[in-house]
């Protein structure tokens, strides 16, 4: 087995393809209507699906708003310099919830930023 990919339902798709494109650097992968459902899927990751757990972003057409609940927690990416990606996700355009510093009660070094519907993406410090 393996972990495919994680679904968030955006209100906004081409807000949600810019950010996780534009701010983040993914790509599109794969996008398709499904007219009789009245929704629309795109696939964004860093790289192709069959070797990459990807993130599909779920637009229904007739939806506005959602809540997110309090289980969600967030989605966590992997940098290099944690700092230095919280300025570009900035210059980009995008929203730093918590600024680049060690976690609490730990030496970890790790931020938040918030993509257009509210979601959490945490930005840890990758030394792999």
């Amino acid at each position: 087995m393996r972990m495919m990919h994680t679904m968030l339902r955006v209100t906004d798709l081409e807000a949600s393809i810019g950010f996780y494109c534009d701010v983040l650097g993914m790509q599109v992968l794969r996008r398709r209507d499904f007219p009789e459902g009245r929704f629309t899927l795109a696939f964004v990751g860093y790289g192709p699906e069959a070797e990459n757990t990807v993130l599909e972003l779920t637009h229904n057409w007739d939806t506005d708003s959602y809540d997110l609940g309090d289980a969600y927690g967030h989605i966590a990416l992997g940098v290099a310099d944690v700092y230095k990606a919280c300025d570009e996700v900035r210059a980009r355009g995008g929203k730093v919830v918590r600024d680049a510093g060690p976690m609490k009660g730990g030496t970890h070094v790790i931020a938040f930023v918030e993509d257009p519907d509210g979601y959490k993406v945490e930005l840890v410090e990758d030394h792999a």
